[in-house]
C-alpha cells in the first residue's frame, strides 16, 4: 500500500478531506515512533510502504510519556488541528495500520502503548476456534 492509498483509507474512515488525512496520517506515525521502542519501529516499518514507514523514523526508544490524551494532544499540535479532530484521524490511522501489517506486528505494536490506547483500538479479531 503506497502512502496514497494509505491516506485515502485513512480519510474515508475518518471523513476527513484527503489533505487533511495526509497531515493527520503523518502526525500519528510520527507520534507512535515517540510511544514504542526502536526496535518496534522498525519492525512495523519494515511491513509498511517506504513511504509510510519513513514516518515511524525517529526517537523509538519508548521514552514518550503519557496516556491516550497526551497522544492526542501531541497528534494534534503536530496537524494542526483540534484534539476531536486528532482522535477520529488516529482511530482512522490505526484501523488502516491494523489492515496493513499482520495481526502479530499489530499486537506487538498495541503492546507497547498504554493502556488507555484500548479505547482507540478495535480488537483484533480472532479465528473461529473448533469445539
Amino acid at each position: 500500500m503506497r502512502f496514497p492509498r494509505f491516506v485515502e483509507a485513512v480519510s474515508r474512515r475518518a471523513e476527513l478531506p484527503t489533505e487533511q488525512a495526509a497531515t493527520i496520517s503523518r502526525a500519528v506515525l510520527q507520534t507512535l515512533a515517540e510511544r514504542i521502542t526502536a526496535n518496534e519501529s522498525a519492525d512495523l516499518a519494515a511491513q509498511l510502504p517506504d513511504e509510510v514507514a519513513s514516518y515511524l523514523a525517529g526517537p523509538g526508544e519508548g521514552g514518550a510519556t503519557g496516556g491516550s490524551v497526551a497522544f492526542l494532544y501531541r497528534v494534534a499540535e503536530r496537524a494542526g488541528v483540534g484534539p476531536a479532530v486528532a482522535e477520529v484521524g488516529a482511530r482512522a490511522v490505526l484501523a488502516t495500520l491494523r489492515e496493513t501489517v499482520t495481526v502479530g506486528e499489530f499486537e506487538d505494536l498495541v503492546a507497547q502503548l498504554p493502556k488507555g490506547f484500548d479505547a482507540m483500538v478495535d480488537p483484533i479479531p480472532r479465528p473461529p476456534y473448533d469445539v
